[in-house]
């Protein structure tokens, strides 16, 4: 179980967005990164393709660029705060199941 999942909202702790807030969209778990929607913008150069019927312009494009989750902290749900995550275990009947906690106000989500 990870920290941070897809549609958390997380604030970016770190780098040229450091206190902006926004929503993940994918997670990059095997590089441990996350793409988070309108934040990290990057320019990308892109060539011309030649097709049939005509080509895709080029140009310089602006991407969002993945951000590594260390510089990422969720938003807790309840309190509405960037904060640390713990984990608990929650009981169902026979079941037991692992579950996010804010360290803040102590919810889970």
């Amino acid at each position: 179980m990870h920290r941070i999942r897809k549609d958390d909202q997380v604030r970016v702790t770190a780098g040229k967005d450091a206190g902006k807030s926004g929503r993940v969209v994918k997670l990059f778990l095997d590089r441990d990164k996350a793409l988070v929607e309108g934040r990290n913008y990057v320019k990308k150069h892109e060539r011309i393709e030649q097709q049939r019927g005509g080509g895709q312009g080029g140009g310089i494009i602006e991407t969002e660029a993945p951000i590594h989750l260390s510089n990422l902290m969720p938003i807790c749900p309840s309190c509405g705060e960037a904060t640390r995550v713990g984990f608990v275990y929650e009981t169902e009947g026979d079941r037991r199941s692992k579950v996010r906690q804010c360290k803040k106000c102590e919810s889970t989500f």
